[in-house]
Parts: structure tokens; sequence; C-alpha cells
């Protein structure tokens, strides 16, 4: 099915964008998350339009086979230019949309059976992982649910999925709750807690490119944004405009810019992590070795 683009997005939220309110959002998604939640067992039940270019008989992806991306074992930061801008990161794959609670099932089961090939191929798989929902901009009135969590296998293929209407189904819940499953991203503790509020599902295996990014380059106290991580690591802008960041994510349909703002994110966390796994952990310098060892003692 192909979409369209969405213009549903009414006056009055729009005018809700001021000046104040879009700082005082940004201070609140620079707060450090909250640590993740244990374990649950509570299932749903379940619930994939596709977009543009994606054929309505669904098969595996044909990338599924193909050898993981390969990067150079020295690798040099993108060199910045006072003068020009990157180009900015698009995904360019096929956007699988799914709203409703049998789409979000099959395309979570989807996803499983890619992931279980993949891991005869490659041992050990990371799937970029994010989620979007409605922010609040009345005192005393809190942010919407999770209403949009997009999913990125690879460079081809990404899902993004309406939890908001569908729910968390049972095979989406069984891919959360895998541990053998990593799930990447830049502050994804903080995803997964508001996941469990919201769903009572936990969402298990998470790696946290900003940790990664710092034990590649010994650094403990850098906190990462997904855009600075994509400007460093793949040399590309990462868009970020707030009228769609900071939107209505719980509308129906989603608008074609949406789609491709979710599918870019989760694409992009899923790229960086190819990058920094390729990468060797940073030598500590005996120094500091010495000055662990004598404090913690």
């Amino acid at each position: 099915m192909e979409f369209k683009e969405n213009n549903s997005f009414s006056l009055d939220w729009d005018d809700r964008f001021t000046e104040d309110v879009i700082r005082l959002m940004d201070a609140i998604e620079a707060t450090p998350p909250p640590p993740p939640p244990s374990s649950s067992s509570k299932k749903r039940k379940s619930a994939v339009h596709h977009q543009d270019n994606l054929k309505t008989g669904r098969q595996l992806p044909h990338s599924i086979l193909s050898p993981p991306p390969s990067f150079p074992s020295s690798f040099a930061p993108c060199q910045s230019n006072t003068r020009l801008r990157y180009p900015p990161l698009r995904f360019g794959g096929h956007i699988l949309y799914s709203f409703t609670e049998d789409e979000v099932e099959n395309a979570a089961m989807e996803i499983l059976k890619i992931v279980e090939i993949k891991k005869k191929e490659m041992g050990q798989v990371a799937l970029g992982f994010d989620i979007e929902w409605k922010p609040s901009f009345q005192k005393g009135i809190l942010p919407g649910k999770a209403a949009v969590m997009q999913i990125c296998c690879d460079s081809q293929y990404c899902y993004v999925m309406h939890i908001f209407h569908s729910g968390i189904p049972q095979s989406l819940q069984v891919l959360l709750e895998d541990s053998e499953i990593i799930k990447v991203g830049v502050a994804i503790d903080g995803d997964a807690v508001k996941v469990f509020s919201d769903y009572k599902v936990s969402v298990n295996a998470l790696e946290d490119l900003s940790d990664l990014a710092n034990q590649k380059f010994d650094s403990d106290c850098r906190h990462w944004s997904l855009a600075a991580l994509t400007e460093e690591f793949i040399c590309k802008e990462l868009p970020k405009p707030k009228k769609i960041r900071l939107g209505n994510w719980e509308l129906y349909p989603l608008s074609n810019a949406q789609l491709q703002y979710a599918a870019t994110d989760a694409f992009a966390s899923w790229q960086i992590y190819q990058v920094l796994k390729s990468l060797p952990d940073a030598v500590k310098d005996p120094a500091d070795k010495q000055s662990e060892t004598i404090s913690s003692q």
C-alpha cells in the first residue's frame, strides 16, 4: 500500500512549538535515563502496511543472506569541514509500516526469522532500535505512551510499528525480551524503561552506543548524541527537525516524513554499531590503571 504525505498536524499543535517549549524538551532529553527494568512475562496480543517500493507478497529479504558490512581495521574519525556541512543521512531502503495487531505480529515474526538466518551466518545479531511518543506541552500533563517502535535489521529493511494502536503482540514481546538479540541505540536504557512503564514488557540485551564509543576511545564521561555519533563515524548529518521529532506520533497514519525520520534513526544506530564493533577497544594508559587500582583500595 502506497502512503501519501499526511498533513493532519493541526494548527493548534504547531502553535505549541515555541522556542521556550523546544528548549525545555531539549533539556528533558538531556537528562540521564534511569536504570533498565527487570524482565517481565506479561504477554499481550499482537499486531504491515508497505511503503512505496515494497511488494504486498511477503518474502524474507535477500539482504539477510548478504555478508555483514566490512569496515577498515584502522579507523580515522571524520574530518570536519568548517565551511561545508556533511550530507544528510537518509535511510534509502524499504520501510515496512505496520499498524494493526495482526500486522505488527507478522512484522515481528518476520524479524525473528531474519534474526535466526543471520545468526547462522554471523553468530551475533544486533538490531537498531528506537521509539517515539507524543510529548506534552502543558504543566502537569504527562507525555503520551510509547507510540512508535522502529527496528532496523540492515541497510535495506527497517520496520516501523505503530504500537500505540496495535499494542505489543506476543511475537514482538518475544523479540524484545530475547537476551541473545542485541538492541542498539543511544540512551536505549531510557527507551526500555518507557516501554516497560507503558506496556509492562522488558527490552533486554541493550547496547548503548554512547558507552560503546567511550569504550573505544577511553573516555568515561562524554555523553554522545545519536547525531554526534553519526557525524563522527558515518560522516553524515542526522536530520532532527523538531516539528517531526516533537510531533504527534499517535496519529494514524504516520506521514512519509515521520516514517523516514523513524527509519533513519534506527538505521543510524545499526550502522554506527557496525562501525564501532569493528574498532579495537582503547588501551588504557598504565598510569590510569595504577590510579584506578589505588582508588579502589
